[in-house]
């Protein structure tokens, strides 16, 4: 990891560890999988994880360092969901989310990030805490209703995405810039794919209930 830290490349005049090119292209090449509700979207979210969080500590931004940790923790967990959560036809099971799961990840956004905001203020483990904790906040939530297979965790990326490019920017972090301008792109293709599949799956839904 150390070697991964210390050796790199200059982009647009900006230093870009091996760390941050590996795990934003992982990060990339999960949003792909997931895309396809592919079982290998965990364990390569795991590695990259592990990588960013490296890279996002050596830029002092608590936030997103302590988001890999919650990230890593989700990934086992959705790994696990998606290998008892898969359709014979569509693969992984998606669907929209309910009204009432809309209302709780809105609020889990608005509260989280608020009250971890604050503690990233109060532990001076971030100079740029509110943004850094929606980011922190919107990863938990995108990959908690990703895990789920709910349509909606895609809209969440796009919020976060909002957010992350100005700050990657802002920490000198181009090429994590760029890669999260690709993510916005990738982010709506998902959207809509998900959205094939599920309307699918009620549909099939429905006919076997009438049949």
């Amino acid at each position: 990891m150390r070697f991964l830290m210390d050796h790199g490349f200059e982009f647009f005049g900006q230093r870009v560890a091996y760390a941050e090119l590996i795990g934003q292209l992982g990060a990339l090449a999960v949003v792909f999988l997931a895309q396809r509700r592919t079982l290998w979207t965990w364990p390569v979210q795991i590695v990259t994880a592990v990588l960013l969080f490296s890279v996002y500590l050596s830029a002092q931004l608590g936030g997103l360092a302590t988001r890999q940790v919650a990230v890593l923790a989700i990934a086992l967990y959705g790994w696990w969901a998606w290998t008892r959560r898969r359709d014979p036809v569509f693969g992984v099971a998606v669907r929209a989310a309910t009204t009432t799961e809309r209302l709780v990840m809105v609020g889990l956004m608005l509260v989280g990030t608020t009250g971890f905001a604050l503690l990233l203020d109060a532990l001076d483990a971030s100079w740029a805490p509110w943004p850094d904790a929606w980011i922190f906040i919107g990863t938990l939530v995108a990959y908690g209703a990703q895990a789920y297979g709910l349509v909606e965790f895609w809209l969440v990326w796009l919020a976060v995405d909002a957010v992350g490019v100005p700050l990657q920017l802002m920490s000198g972090l181009w090429f994590s810039a760029l890669v999260y301008l690709v993510f916005a792109v990738l982010v709506i293709r998902g959207w809509r794919d998900w959205n094939r599949t599920a309307a699918a799956a009620r549909q099939r839904m429905t006919v076997d209930t009438i049949g």
